[in-house]
């Protein structure tokens, strides 16, 4: 396992270096230019990971994401013991990390740096501490978990789900009701409380902005009942866990539940407790709002051990072949990404839309900046000012232009000094109108500034003359590697 693990782990650095970064990358490689406990979109674990990733390999797009990889092989390890922990007599660890590998949030998504990437390793460490709790009935394995499930709330917010699926355990499995009465319990969740602590502090010092942007998303849209959500969650989920991983790892919790119904397996119960609860928020919230596809990756470590331990021979018989299909996935979004040999339109390609040509189009802004005698570069997209900021020459001011600026320590658009002259960015599938007043359309005897890969158009992008003044809406002036 571990050669195969090291393989598929330099093929994936590989790939991390190889491939462009997406703009939502890029905007977290400024955040760890920024450190600071907290942030609108989420806690600060992924920015930590870009630092620590950036010192060792420098500010491209492999340093970025070095950590990715490399923590992906190492949750690999921890769940494929935690596995064998738990069923000893079955030893389904290989088979679990195979398994969980084989998904595309994992295939795919453990190269792009974003925060699921730290909150999916947290969790299948704390994973791997409740296993070590479970087997060695050491109460001091809940300090372990204590420490793991606060980096991992310290990752993402719905690492919350992670303190549900424990607390359903301790309340639902007979054979798990001594731990109430352990004092290391509860210093377990002392010590998970004491490591978010800094994220609570820096949303109370600004508003609970990020509280309240996240709880925003986790209601409902419409007023009744649909099933339109639904469908996409279904569909989504068996694209991204790839279809056949999704139906073993399904029917391995649903015999997992009955294991533990029937013969109050508490093993089972433990690991099902991490999946069911999640899963049941995840399928209300689809009956009424949109869930996005990569929100419930956090549900698949345990489920992948379920897939191994709980299916049926005859079921298990599709291991190989889910493993097969999930490479061979994986390999072509791999291939699509760094080298593009089909020239998809952007509707049938998402690494056009998300990866494509960066570096020609940050050229060519710079081409424009130049001619138009601009003393920097603006943008309003967040992801479109972090790319340019990564991708133009140095000593080009970078300004984005957004309210979410305004949380971040970084110079504002005045010190460039008094009515300095810009160029501004702004995509045609936004508003015609920019936010920074006084803006003047530029001419451009070519047309719109566009992004194309291999000649494919990703997108279309307007320029603006504009110019630093005191009336500036919340803005800031981006890092430079």
């Amino acid at each position: 396992m571990i050669g195969v693990l090291a393989a598929l782990t330099a093929l994936r650095l590989l790939v991390a270096g190889a491939t462009p970064l997406a703009p939502d990358e890029a905007y977290y490689w400024v955040w760890s230019r920024v450190l600071q406990p907290g942030y609108l979109d989420h806690p600060p674990m992924v920015a930590f990971f870009i630092r620590a990733g950036t010192l060792l390999a420098g500010e491209v797009a492999l340093g970025i994401r070095l950590m990715g990889p490399l923590s992906i092989a190492l949750a690999s390890v921890l769940l494929a013991r935690a596995a064998d922990a738990l069923f000893p007599d079955r030893r389904p660890g290989i088979w679990a990390a195979a398994l969980f590998n084989a998904t595309l949030l994992v295939g795919v998504g453990g190269i792009l740096m974003t925060p699921d990437l730290p909150l999916l390793v947290f969790w299948v460490a704390a994973l791997w501490a409740l296993a070590r709790l479970h087997v060695t009935q050491d109460g001091r394995w809940w300090l372990a978990f204590g420490l793991f499930s606060g980096l991992a709330l310290v990752s993402k917010y719905t690492a919350g789900l992670l303190g549900i699926g424990v607390i359903a355990w301790l309340i639902a499995c007979r054979g798990a009701w001594h731990w109430w009465r352990d004092w290391r319990l509860w210093a377990g969740g002392v010590l998970a409380a004491a490591v978010f602590a800094p994220v609570i502090l820096w949303n109370a010092a600004h508003g609970w902005a990020s509280f309240v942007k996240q709880g925003g998303r986790a209601g409902v849209e419409t007023g009744g009942f649909t099933l339109r959500f639904l469908g996409e969650l279904l569909a989504g989920q068996a694209g991204l866990a790839t279809p056949l991983v999704f139906i073993l790892c399904v029917t391995g919790t649903a015999l997992a539940v009955m294991a533990w119904v029937r013969r109050g397996d508490a093993a089972a119960a433990l690991l099902a407790a991490l999946v069911v609860p999640g899963a049941a928020l995840f399928t209300w919230q689809a009956t009424g709002s949109r869930v996005q596809g990569n929100w419930p990756a956090i549900l698949y470590p345990a489920a992948c051990i379920l897939a191994a331990a709980f299916i049926t021979p005859r079921l298990a018989r599709l291991r190989r072949p889910a493993v097969a299909l999930g490479a061979t996935l994986a390999l072509l979004a791999y291939i699509q990404a760094a080298i593009a040999p089909l020239p998809l339109p952007r509707r049938l390609d998402p690494t056009l839309a998300r990866l494509g040509g960066w570096d020609a189009f940050a050229a060519l802004v710079e081409q424009e900046r130049a001619r138009t005698g601009a003393g920097f570069v603006a943008a309003e997209e967040y992801g479109l000012a972090a790319q340019l900021a990564l991708r133009l020459p140095p000593g080009v001011p970078v300004v984005a232009l957004n309210p979410r600026w305004d949380l971040f320590d970084l110079p504002r658009p005045q010190s460039l000094g008094p009515a300095v002259t810009g160029l501004l960015v702004q995509s045609e599938r936004r508003d015609s109108v920019p936010d920074w007043p006084g803006a003047e359309p530029v001419q451009r005897a070519e047309g719109s500034l566009v992004r194309a890969r291999g000649g494919v158009e990703a997108e279309r992008y307007r320029a603006f003359r504009v110019t630093t003044r005191a009336d500036l809406p919340a803005a800031a002036v981006m890092p430079r590697p």
